[in-house]
């Protein structure tokens, strides 16, 4: 069975409580139970993973390399804009990564608009609020579909 690893950065143990204009009202519980049920419904095995530390992401993402993760949707928060470390950290592996985003980043502040992940991601998919997610899962396993055909 693949395994997926799905990645919730700095801040985003906060949905549900922040802003929910941009976050809407569902919280990382929500959003982790929605990712069970659909990755149950593709087969796929999922852990998840949220912190607000960012060695302590570099450390999960190195981890990836020895624990069978094929593929992995991140929403780094913050991160994404400025972190090299993730950057380096995901680029190390040879395994698909997509990024996802609650809010329409582009639609956002100015420094939203560019992710240093871009670089190491298969594709991003933003604006789209729970929904994201789900499809950044959807992406993941399709990526892996392609890599077996």
């Amino acid at each position: 069975m693949r395994k997926i690893l799905v990645l919730h950065g700095v801040n985003l143990d906060m949905f549900g409580k922040r802003d929910p204009r941009h976050y809407g009202h569902a919280t990382l519980a929500d959003i982790d139970a929605a990712l069970r049920g659909l990755a149950e419904e593709l087969g796929v095995a999922l852990e998840t993973f949220q912190t607000n530390h960012e060695g302590v992401m570099v450390e999960r993402i190195h981890a990836a390399l020895e624990d069978g993760t094929d593929a992995i949707v991140i929403n780094a928060g913050a991160w994404t804009h400025y972190s090299y470390a993730i950057m380096d950290a995901l680029g190390i592996l040879s395994i698909p990564v997509v990024e996802v985003h609650m809010s329409n980043v582009h639609a956002r502040e100015a420094f939203r608009h560019h992710s240093v992940l871009s670089a190491v991601s298969a594709g991003s998919i933003a604006g789209f609020g729970v929904d994201s997610y789900l499809l950044g899962l959807r992406a993941a396993c399709s990526l892996l579909d392609r890599q077996d055909a």
